[in-house]
């Protein structure tokens, strides 16, 4: 029975060709090509970007901001970080909701053009799609006009119904931690059943990052957790980031964690005591945006522990993955495929 696993060179794209004449076997062949690489849930934006704006000025009553350009795209954690890991080669899935009204269909032509699979994206009745205007610097630093909208209202059983397909997955990535009120209470519950399951769990947060409680319960169900350093310091109360890892173990938090500490790169730590310091990676171009830094590092950390790098090499691709994103405006406009940033990952 002739069966290939096809990659298109340098664009990290992989399918199946099945030349069998069993109907009923070619079904099976084709549902194990469809499985996904990673499912990645939670906020689910549309970003109006503006730049450059003055940050330092007030708004004012009145005042007119000129600026360059208003960029409209797509941006929270599951298309920053779903559209880059989709860009690296991976099968993407979206799990969120939006809302019934006009910003809905700009969510769901962007997975379509991306190729990121929407099957568990779903209108929500009351909710709307979420939104954010992001006025951003000469620099690339950046301030928000968020509507949080229908993602707010994802629960446990948004989840479950489809811990069929998660159970498929390799990977299930939620964000943000701190913005899912409805959620985080039973996140501890939910994550053990993906994990059962047999798919790996990732958490990512924003905002301030919230507190350690309901986290402290929800980490021993994690198997990545990497906070930016000011979410971990308002998190744990503290400054050093290996004491931040510290209080995080403490709590049972069994596998991969790190802190993102900017200009210092990443500290990961695969082990109880066991550290690694992640340079960051300079871009191939100008700085122009770091909307979605965080989610694209992410995305190429995932990416590279799916394809069975080590964790010092998947953080170096991780932190491409990030040099990529901060070169164009929004948070995933920027991001390149496999070949390209693992090049400049220096891991060709």
């Amino acid at each position: 029975m002739p069966i290939e696993k096809i990659t298109l060179a340098g664009l990290g794209v992989r399918f199946v060709v099945c030349c069998c004449r069993d109907i009923a076997i070619c079904d099976i062949l084709l549902d194990m090509a469809q499985k996904l690489d990673c499912v990645v849930c939670g906020s689910c934006v549309v970003d109006l970007l503006c730049r450059p704006v003055h940050l330092d000025q007030p708004i004012g009553a009145g005042v007119l901001h000129e600026t360059d350009s208003v960029v409209l795209t797509g941006g929270g954690i599951t298309l920053n970080a779903g559209v880059t890991m989709a860009r690296l080669g991976m099968r993407v899935g979206l799990l969120s909701y939006v809302g019934n009204d006009a910003w809905a269909p700009i969510v769901q032509n962007l997975l379509k053009q991306e190729g990121i699979d929407d099957k568990l994206l779903s209108v929500h009745p009351t909710g709307k799609t979420s939104t954010t205007v992001v006025v951003i610097d000469q620099a690339g630093e950046r301030s928000f006009f968020h509507c949080v909208g229908a993602p707010k209202l994802l629960d446990a059983d948004a989840l479950l119904e489809h811990l069929d397909v998660l159970a498929k997955a390799k990977m299930f990535l939620l964000g943000y931690y701190s913005l899912m009120p409805n959620l985080e209470r039973q996140l501890p519950d939910v994550l053990k059943e993906i994990r059962a399951a047999g798919c790996k769990t990732a958490l990512d947060t924003a905002g301030t990052g919230g507190g350690l409680q309901p986290l402290d319960r929800i980490l021993p169900h994690l198997d990545i957790y990497v906070p930016s350093v000011s979410e971990a310091k308002n998190q744990t109360g503290i400054e050093d980031p290996r004491r931040m890892i510290d209080v995080y173990r403490d709590c049972g938090a069994p596998g991969l964690l790190g802190v993102k500490l900017g200009m210092d790169g990443v500290l990961l730590s695969p082990s109880v005591g066991e550290f690694i310091q992640i340079p960051i990676t300079q871009p191939d171009g100008t700085v122009i945006d770091t909307t979605g830094a965080g989610d694209s590092f992410y995305a190429g950390l995932l990416t590279g522990l799916i394809q069975g790098l080590s964790v010092q090499d998947a953080g170096r691709l991780g932190s491409a993955a990030a040099a990529c994103c901060v070169t164009a405006i929004g948070g995933a406009t920027g991001g390149r495929n496999y070949a390209f940033t693992s090049r400049l990952a220096g891991l060709q």
